[in-house]
Order: C-alpha cells, then structure tokens, then sequence
C-alpha cells in the first residue's frame, strides 16, 4: 500500500473517532487539555493498535471477531448514545454519564477501531509496512479527535443540548453503520 493510500485509509478510519470526540466535547463545558488528550490518545492508540492485531491474527481472527464484532460496536455506542441523549435533558450537575471516565473512553475507544480490526485483517493479504501504518493512523485519529473536542467544547450553551442529543443520534447512527456494513459488504 502506497504513502497517499495509507493516508486517505487513515482518515476514513479517524471519522468515527471525530464524530465521537465531538460528542464528548458537547457533553462537558469544561474539558482541560490533559483531559482532551487522554480521550484523543485512547481513541488514537485503539484505532492505530486494532490493525496490527488484526494483520497479527489474520485471517484466523477474522473467524473470531467477524460474527460478533458489529453488535458489539452496534450495542457500546447505542448505548452510549441513548444515555447522551437522556442526559441532554438534565442540568450539568445531574448528568450521571462522564464522557472523561476511563471506563467510558475504553468503552468508546474499542467501539470505534473495530472497522480498524478489520482493515488489519486485509493488511496481512496485502504488502503493507505495519509500523508506518500504526504511526500514521495513530496521528491523523489523535489531530482530528483533539479538532473534534475543540468543536464540541466550542459550541454556545443554548446549543450544547440541542447538539448534545445529535451527538448522541451520531453515536447511534454510527452504530447503524457498523451493522449496514456488515451486512452488506
């Protein structure tokens, strides 16, 4: 796989991670720097580590992971999602789900890379240099998660809600999209 190619591969696979730092930066009015990068570096180091894995596992993990892969990302960001848009009616101090909680960025961070898994599985039939691979996918998915927080965090309080409840919706249409996927290709 050539330089430009790993690149747009890189970027299609950080769109997920994008949306999901914009929801989480429309969840908290207060997001400080370190906060913002632990949430890009889960988000980055999940998305640059499941294609080494899957180019690790080959086409044997694909046995695995393919029957149960999508619902489990269907079922994280759904939940995920529903939970955002509930919030999205309360005050700040009420809202229960913390989108800086390690647990939730973990949650988060596996749900979005596992497309990322698959792509792996691909790499290990085609001639790729894995080490570039993680290095590039690991940095554009950090720059655009670390962008998505700052857009998020950036909108008005009178939109905060309104935007919160899309973010949520994103969550789950993404989920959606796991599934129409797999289903279809």
């Amino acid at each position: 796989m050539d330089f430009s190619a790993l690149i747009l591969l890189s970027i299609g696979l950080s769109l997920d991670s994008f949306a999901v730092s914009i929801s989480c930066g429309l969840m908290r009015k207060q997001i400080s720097f370190l906060q913002a990068f632990k949430l890009a570096f889960f988000l980055a180091l999940f998305q640059a580590s499941m294609p080494v894995i899957g180019w690790l596992g080959g086409i044997g993990i694909k046995q695995w992971i393919d029957p149960v892969g999508h619902w489990v990302a269907f079922g994280l960001l759904s939940i995920i999602g529903i939970k955002m848009i509930i919030d999205s009616r309360k005050d700040e101090s009420e809202k229960s789900l913390n989108p800086l909680d390690l647990k939730y960025i973990l949650g988060l961070s596996f749900a979005t890379s596992i497309d990322a898994l698959a792509v792996g599985v691909s790499f290990a039939i085609i001639e790729v240099n894995m080490l570039l691979a993680f290095i590039i996918i690991g940095f554009i998915t950090f720059v655009s998660s670390m962008l998505g927080i700052r857009l998020g965090k950036g909108s008005s309080c009178a939109v905060r809600k309104r935007m919160e409840v899309l973010g949520g919706c994103i969550l789950i249409a993404i989920g959606i999209k796991i599934l129409i996927q797999h289903f279809t290709f």
